[in-house]
């Protein structure tokens, strides 16, 4: 049940970059692009998540790279939130 639930959370978090992305090559509003690639790097953090509670549930320990990527993506939002200006 856990593999199905990271991997709908995968799923959605794809599904979420790639509707802010194409938002943001339609309207060109800076905001989108930040926000679909923070998602990105949060589709990223899922298919790590998966990788490491299913594929390797005792062999590999992913976390430092998993909060390295979740880290790296709330850097980028932030970024756009505060620094870019239109």
């Amino acid at each position: 049940m856990a593999s199905i639930t990271y991997s709908l959370c995968a799923l959605v978090a794809l599904l979420c970059a790639f509707l802010l992305l194409t938002a943001w090559r339609r309207h060109g509003h800076r905001l989108l692009l930040w926000s679909g690639l923070c998602f990105a790097g949060f589709t990223l953090n899922n298919a790590l998540l998966v990788l490491d509670k299913v594929v390797y549930p005792d062999g590999v320990d992913l976390s430092l790279w998993r909060a390295g990527v979740a880290l790296l993506s709330i850097m980028v939002l932030l970024y756009g939130l505060v620094w870019d200006t239109e």
